[in-house]
């Protein structure tokens, strides 16, 4: 792995020649059949594999994560509003290593029945508060704290739009495109095709909107270019998937412009970090517990 990468790279993943596949008439999960490194942490049911608690560490507001896109959205925007000043934000980042099972703990179900990282617990409420789904977490902090999301209507509407537009985006790009291109035991032209064409509309989406806007939504700053850039900010950078040359992301000249500028906030880069457990080892942190983690 280049120790450049954001994220983790595909080299282990071997492909396999293609071959027909015949669906049979009623699906059935293949345990002994799977040969890859997902095989043990995918499945076809939900809930707990085993009680373990989760850890809870001095502060309100405790994350339970991994330093994958979704992860890297709320790091970045818990970083962010520290570096507004904003005590009440100070959290504790507990690692969540998914590749070893650790989101089907008991303790992380009941924090996410959805068995996904990331989770946050807000223990500030009168009972603590669950959230789930990287955009309702950026969001609830971002209600909670009162910054990075515009409070007039109309530019709250924008806000929202393309905070939604990312989390109903991104499936085509992570399990979609991502999945077929880089991670999949065999490679198929047509979804790697039919991924690659959503994938560059998307980016070419974002490349016209920010062709009149310094930010996603406009002159400001907010929760939907810290719920993007992980993920498009990522890839028009080269770091997602080593798709950047397949993709020829230099051509989106927009959405490059935006993503250094993004990429320039210390608050992002220090996101960055944050879970992080492979890469260079200058730029790991698996947990953070206080703000000197990260001297």
């Amino acid at each position: 792995m280049a120790d450049d990468e954001l994220y983790p790279s595909p080299d282990d993943y071997k492909m396999k020649a293609s071959k027909t596949y015949t669906p049979p008439k009623v699906w059935h999960w293949d345990q002994e059949g799977e040969d890859n490194r997902f095989s043990k942490i995918n499945r076809p049911i939900a809930g707990a594999t085993h009680d373990k608690a989760l850890p809870i560490g001095e502060h309100p507001l405790q994350l339970y994560s991994l330093a994958t896109p979704n992860g890297v959205k709320v790091t970045v925007m818990l970083e962010e509003l520290l570096a507004l000043g904003i005590k009440e934000a100070e959290y504790d980042a507990w690692l969540i290593n998914i590749m070893e099972g650790d989101q089907f703990s008991s303790g992380f179900v009941a924090a996410n029945p959805n068995s996904k990282i990331p989770a946050l617990v807000d223990h500030s409420t009168p009972t603590p508060t669950r959230i789930f789904e990287s955009g309702a977490i950026v969001m609830h902090l971002a209600e909670k704290h009162g910054h990075f999301l515009p409070t007039d209507l109309s530019a709250r509407a924008e806000c929202l739009s393309w905070l939604f537009w990312q989390m109903g985006s991104t499936p085509f790009l992570g399990g979609g495109f991502g999945h077929f291109y880089a991670y999949a035991p065999e490679r198929y032209e047509y979804p790697i095709n039919r991924f690659t064409m959503e994938v560059k509309r998307q980016l070419d989406v974002l490349d016209q909107n920010l062709a009149e806007r310094e930010f996603i939504c406009g002159d400001d700053y907010t929760i939907a270019d810290i719920a993007i850039h992980p993920w498009y900010g990522a890839l028009a950078m080269g770091m997602l998937y080593e798709s950047g040359e397949f993709l020829d992301v230099g051509t989106y000249q927009n959405v490059q412009r935006w993503t250094k500028a993004v990429q320039k906030r210390p608050a992002v880069q220090r996101g960055q970090r944050i879970n992080r457990v492979w890469g260079d080892e200058a730029k790991r942190l698996p947990e953070r517990h206080a703000a000197s983690d990260l001297d």
